[in-house]
């Protein structure tokens, strides 16, 4: 799916710091996934754009291992995050087991459900 046809634009969390100020927000672990989010504050200056952050831990497996995951639920993002995700939150996605096993609509699933679930109560709308 083209980056066009999202209806938000999806940013990337890359510093060490971004990941650790989401991890105190809301969670939700899948079969394949965690999904951690926690609306920004204006200091982060991300301009309400949905930004994520990807990581496998050694637990996984070797670095060849831990790669494959992350690619898998890159992908599952690029391809589903664009309806679900909202703007103004920053998200962490933590490969599981699962994500090496589990099928794209299976992972695309437990994505979509992880989201229902952060977002449960939120009185934000997009």
């Amino acid at each position: 799916m083209p980056v066009s046809e999202h209806p938000i634009s999806l940013g990337r969390l890359k510093k060490r710091a971004e990941f650790l100020r989401v991890r105190g927000g809301r969670s939700w672990r899948a079969g394949s996934l965690v999904l951690q989010a926690k609306k920004q504050s204006q200091a982060d200056g991300a301009g309400g754009v949905a930004r994520f952050g990807f990581t496998a831990t050694k637990r996984l497996g070797n670095a060849v291992t831990r790669n494959r995951a992350r690619r898998r639920l890159k992908e599952t993002v690029r391809i589903a995050a664009g309806k679900l995700a909202r703007p103004g939150y920053d998200y962490v996605v933590i490969a599981r087991d699962g994500a090496l096993t589990h099928s794209f609509s299976e992972i695309e699933k437990d994505l979509h459900a992880a989201f229902e679930r952060v977002h449960k109560g939120s009185s934000e709308r997009a």
